[in-house]
């Protein structure tokens, strides 16, 4: 009795939202729906030409965004050291990559703001007040972020881009074109997040060989070493207040060069 009940209210409901539909039809075919039109036709005049290049540019900065960010600032550095930093704990995925990322920009804005503020001092706002066109303005804003990357930009690593681009040697910062610093910059930074990193697994690392150690002394080769290790390098990370010491000696690096 009770199914076909149930079954009567759902044959009824069906129908009931059959003939709603129904008598809504008209009223949304009349209903205007928003469309997107884009379309390639021809300029008449200059103007119409520049302000499409303009949009191009924009685009195609907008499109490398991410890597500029990435790769001329202090986001190479940090990221790499913070994934070092979990692995040496052993926590797998604990803190997620969205928060380590997250925290690498943060500080990266952090680091980079007396520079970026110069960029918009000296370049944007001068190009949005049409004292400086295009080509000005994006000069002027390469001049901070080569001074940033020449305090940690290696010689070494900047003569050997100097020689595979084959350019005469530079005088000062002002001589090295952008396309040669950057990844200059970039093979410095990672080499120091390297040298970051393993001082970072060191003390880590000691606690493994010593949690082995007492294990196999003991006997006990069947309890795996990372259960007795994790917490311990955990209790001692919290101990000594790690993120607090990482953090500001990562950022503290930035501004003593």
């Amino acid at each position: 009795m009770n199914r076909t009940t149930n079954r009567r209210r759902v044959v009824s409901a069906l129908a009931v939202f059959g003939f709603v539909l129904l008598a809504a039809a008209p009223v949304l075919a009349q209903t205007p729906i928003p469309g997107i039109n884009i379309r390639v036709g021809s300029s008449n005049t200059p103007e119409e030409v520049a302000t499409s290049l303009q949009v191009l540019v924009v685009l195609t900065v907008l499109t490398l965004a991410p890597a500029i960010l990435i790769m001329t600032t202090s986001f190479t550095r940090i990221i790499i050291v913070l994934a070092f930093l979990r692995q040496a704990l052993g926590t797998q995925q604990t803190p997620p990559n969205q928060v380590l990322i997250g925290l690498a920009l943060f500080l990266t804005l952090f680091i980079m703001q007396p520079t970026w503020s110069q960029v918009n001092e000296q370049a944007l706002q001068p190009y949005l007040a049409k004292r400086l066109n295009q080509g000005q303005a994006l000069e002027r804003a390469g001049v901070p972020l080569k001074q940033f990357m020449q305090r940690f930009v290696r010689e070494k690593d900047l003569a050997l881009f100097v020689r595979i681009a084959k350019i005469q040697q530079p005088r000062n910062i002002d001589d090295v074109p952008f396309h040669v610093i950057v990844p200059a910059f970039i093979i410095s930074e990672l080499k120091t997040a390297f040298q970051i990193g393993f001082l970072l697994y060191m003390p880590f690392l000691v606690v493994d060989l010593v949690v082995s150690s007492v294990l196999m002394a003991m006997g006990m080769m069947m309890l795996p070493p990372i259960m007795i290790s994790l917490p311990l390098k955990l209790m001692l990370f919290v101990l000594v207040d790690g993120w607090n010491l990482i953090v500001g000696a990562l950022v503290e690096s930035f501004f003593t060069r």
